[in-house]
């Protein structure tokens, strides 16, 4: 990340205007519950672009949703859809108390566009 900050002025950004949107961190894969590696991920990336004064002006982040991000780096926008619900045993479970609104609701994607 530092790489990166630092080479951008080289290529005409200014710092002063520099925003940041980040995205990510679901726990796709069930068990990995102990080691909470999206939560810390999470949390450094806001603490270093706090040290840096970088705002963070979008976050979609956590939660057990994967994610397709699309980013257009000249406008600067970003494109946000959340994927099906990634831990199938759960919703097998779900599946078979009969509660289909449920599974539905883990299943939906739904994608946000932000400028």
């Amino acid at each position: 990340m530092e790489l990166l900050i630092n080479e951008m002025p080289k290529l005409g950004a200014r710092r002063e205007t520099m925003q940041a949107k980040i995205f990510g961190e679901a726990q796709v894969m069930a068990g990995f519950t102990t080691m909470k590696v999206g939560e810390r991920n999470t949390q450094f990336v806001q603490d270093y672009l706090s040290t840096e004064r970088i705002p963070i002006v979008f976050q979609d982040v956590l939660d057990i949703h994967p994610r397709k991000v699309s980013i257009f780096p000249v406008t600067g926008k970003a494109l946000v859809k959340h994927l099906a619900h990634s831990h199938p045993e759960t919703l097998a479970v779900v599946e078979r108390k009969g509660d289909a609104a449920i599974v539905a609701r883990s299943n939906v994607g739904g994608s946000v566009d932000l400028s």
